[in-house]
């Protein structure tokens, strides 16, 4: 069984190289929640065409990132981004504590704001 956040996140990243139904067949199946029985009557086809174009979808999905590894490469992005913010949070809480240097604080600061903004650029993606 496929692991539906996985999917769910690829389908952010690469949806758009998919066709409209297989992007909402997955959507209904991974996003809404809703069983292959329930697709295929509100589609108007049968259940194991569903299956079929669900799991066609999947592995293209599969495919994409094999090859371009947008996930996997956001997925660094993000543990490398918590930890300069952590850095720069001991760093500035270091400095505080020593009354060594507003220009540290201040630099520490814009650091974890830049950290924090490639975090969020993640949030675009749903990861």
């Amino acid at each position: 069984m496929a692991n539906s956040v996985e999917i769910s996140i690829l389908l952010d990243l690469y949806g758009e190289t998919l066709t409209e139904k297989q992007r909402s067949y997955l959507d209904c199946y991974y996003n809404n929640d809703l069983s292959l029985s329930e697709i295929a009557e509100n589609e108007g086809i049968t259940r194991q065409g569903v299956r079929d174009a669900i799991k066609r979808a999947e592995n293209l999905l599969y495919g994409m990132e094999e090859k371009l590894h947008f996930s996997e490469r956001i997925c660094k992005i993000e543990k490398s981004a918590n930890e300069i913010i952590r850095c720069a949070d001991e760093i500035c809480s270091y400095n505080l504590s020593h009354g060594i240097s507003k220009e540290i604080n201040d630099r520490t600061a814009e650091i974890k704001t830049l950290a924090l903004s490639l975090t969020e650029q993640e949030e675009l993606y749903g990861i």
